[in-house]
């Protein structure tokens, strides 16, 4: 009778253990980012803060398309722990990736990925827009491709700002 109840436990626990593994959501990876006023950052660094970072192009029109709605997510939310890191894709040109941030006045970090390791941390981005929501603890909450719904991000932008850090 005993070993039964051992039996049923240890599958029990194994059944758990391989739910909580399937829901995890993975960390982000450990990638640095160089902004264009060569401020350097990591994902690490960003602990305690929730963290959208969006892989773009100057030559995508749907990541431009996205730009405003980018904005005013960041001025909506930036005093309350959010972070906005538009990283340039490795083909985009400096020159161009300054001009359209001047033009556009982005309030939040803008990254160069000269080198292209940024993306290849992520996984190797290639798709633009690819954003990924990070939350406090460091873990991908969700990833978009293309434009995200951003009603839906705001409102799970507004949960994750509220969890203690």
């Amino acid at each position: 009778m005993n070993l039964r109840i051992f039996a049923l436990l240890g599958i029990a626990a194994f059944i758990v253990a391989g739910v909580f593994i399937y829901f995890e959501k993975p960390l982000a990876p450990e990638v640095s980012f160089t902004t264009l006023q060569n401020e350097r950052l990591t994902t690490t660094a960003l602990h305690g803060k929730v963290v959208l970072v969006n892989f773009w192009a100057t030559t995508c029109s749907t990541c431009i398309e996205e730009m405003p709605d980018l904005i005013k997510t960041y001025n909506k939310f930036a005093t309350h722990g959010l972070e906005i890191i538009a990283v340039a894709m490795d083909y985009d040109p400096e020159a161009q990736v300054r001009a359209y941030t001047a033009k556009a006045a982005l309030p939040f970090k803008v990254a160069l990925d000269a080198d292209g390791e940024t993306a290849l941390g992520f996984k190797g981005i290639r798709m633009t827009p690819t954003t990924f929501l990070i939350d406090r603890q460091g873990r991908i909450v969700h990833t978009y491709l293309g434009i995200p719904d951003f009603g839906a991000l705001h409102a799970l932008l507004e949960k994750l700002l509220a969890m203690p850090t």
